[in-house]
């Protein structure tokens, strides 16, 4: 099979055909950094973690381009109200970003530029919009696109200009030809400071949001390049203006295939602060491991709706466990997991999900029937091709052991359990088989539960 994938400009799955054989440029908007990261935006760059980790898997050799927002209204408010600079702020929020994505196995990205690297470029392409016309001077100062001179304009969309008038509620104001029209350079205001101030052509002021990433994207990738992605709330209208400003810059095609994850609800409601209902990624990192997040939002499709709970989170955890429960009867020790045989039943089926439009559930099931198989047998063979295959979508990769035995605060919790697997093993011995369920008993009301075997006796958390 070939790769497919849903192409959301032309609203169809559609065979991924790269501009360089064997190479993949892929753009992906990435966070506003003012606070911590929430399970919105693990979903949208856990979705495109799945990808890029796909298509190197697959044989692209990928250039994966996510950036990061560091001058934005929120940004600068923010940073005024905690008495810092905007670079305080933004320096701690990435790297808090790193850490919480970190837990979740997201992988680095091979660039991560900050909009305010990039403000020349940005100069740059304001400048030719100027040019051909496409964008105007406001009388207070900003520069703003003229959307009704572009082509085109609502085709990632699938709106007609019209719809999306009629649509509008937002006056002409601000100096707007057209309540579409979009800001390119916007105005300093006397009481923002002076870090959030840069010189241009237009006056002291910043970049729009939309303009960040068409310039970023073209400087990184070229001004026409494979994949672009973010979350669905995205498509309109950031990514149909960086279309607009794009091409109407380039006179080319911006982007071949366009893709867009899922939203995310919270017990079937939208995640809201009003409605109490808002969880950052470390909130959750509290209550649940970073791979059982990870694992639970990969039995959803990227391009499906997805419902955070609990619950769904403690049924994760156990499917979780029955995986790397099934690699804990076996020693894969020298057993290279990395090399794969395509041609294998389950791989094949494995690899046929995948090149379906990355489907992650269908992905997910193969490997409990791998496990099936594992616990059935024995099978090196299997258990090899099961850890294998989840670490391509970034799961299975710890110990066994450890990860079932995880949650012992301390090697004081450790040796306390050895303990008492000891002086059960010595109860039995002498035949006190009550002493012997009483520590089994005892362990198991503290969710230690105790494995025999000819080897003797293990212990997982439960």
């Amino acid at each position: 099979m070939t790769l497919r994938l849903f192409n959301s400009l032309s609203g169809q799955v559609e065979t991924f055909v790269p501009m360089v054989p064997g190479q993949v440029g892929m753009y992906v908007c990435g966070m506003t950094i003012y606070d911590y990261c929430h399970v919105g935006h693990a979903r949208m760059m856990m979705s495109f973690d799945v990808v890029q980790r796909w298509l190197k898997a697959s044989g692209f050799r990928v250039n994966y381009v996510r950036n990061i927002t560091d001058i934005d209204d929120k940004i600068i408010r923010r940073a005024v109200e905690r008495g810092i600079t905007i670079r305080q702020l933004t320096d701690e929020m990435t790297d808090a970003m790193h850490k919480d994505i970190g837990s979740l196995g997201i992988e680095m990205p091979d660039h991560e530029p900050r909009a305010t690297e990039y403000v020349g470029q940005m100069l740059d392409m304001i400048g030719k919009l100027e040019q051909k016309g496409l964008a105007y001077r406001a009388s207070n100062g900003d520069v703003n696109y003229a959307v009704r001179k572009f082509e085109g304009y609502g085709k990632l969309s699938g709106k007609s200009l019209d719809q999306l008038r009629a649509g509008e509620r937002v006056a002409v104001d601000d100096g707007k030809q057209d309540p579409l029209d979009f800001v390119l350079w916007k105005a300093a205001k006397p009481e923002e400071p002076a870090d959030a101030k840069y010189d241009s052509p237009f006056g002291a002021g910043r970049p729009g949001w939309h303009i960040e990433c068409s310039a970023m994207s073209c400087a990184l990738l070229g001004e026409h390049f494979d994949i672009h992605g973010g979350g669905l709330d995205l498509q309109f209208p950031h990514h149909e203006n960086e279309i607009a400003q794009s091409e109407g810059a380039s006179g080319k095609r911006f982007v071949n295939y366009w893709m867009h994850n899922g939203f995310l609800n919270v017990d079937n409601e939208k995640m809201s602060k009003s409605l109490g209902n808002f969880f950052t990624i470390r909130d959750v990192l509290k209550s649940y491991d970073g791979e059982t997040v990870r694992y639970f939002m990969l039995r959803v499709h990227y391009r499906s709706p997805f419902n955070y709970s609990d619950a769904g989170l403690d049924d994760a955890r156990q499917g979780l466990r029955r995986l790397y429960t099934a690699l804990d009867s076996v020693d894969l020790s020298g057993v290279d997991t990395s090399k794969i045989d395509w041609a294998q039943d389950h791989a094949a089926r494995f690899k046929a999900a995948m090149d379906e439009d990355f489907n992650t559930p269908i992905a997910v099931a193969v490997l409990f029937e791998l496990a099936a198989e594992v616990n059935r047998t024995g099978s090196l063979t299997h258990a090899g091709l099961l850890k294998g295959l989840a670490g391509i979508l970034g799961l299975l990769q710890q110990e066994p052991r450890a990860y079932l035995q995880g949650g012992a605060a301390s090697g004081d919790d450790v040796a306390a359990i050895e303990a008492a697997i000891a002086a059960r093993a010595a109860a039995k011995a002498a035949k006190n088989f009550a002493e012997a369920d009483r520590i089994r008993q005892e362990l198991q009301a503290k969710g230690i539960v105790l494995k025999d075997s000819a080897q003797g006796t293990t212990w997982v958390k439960a």
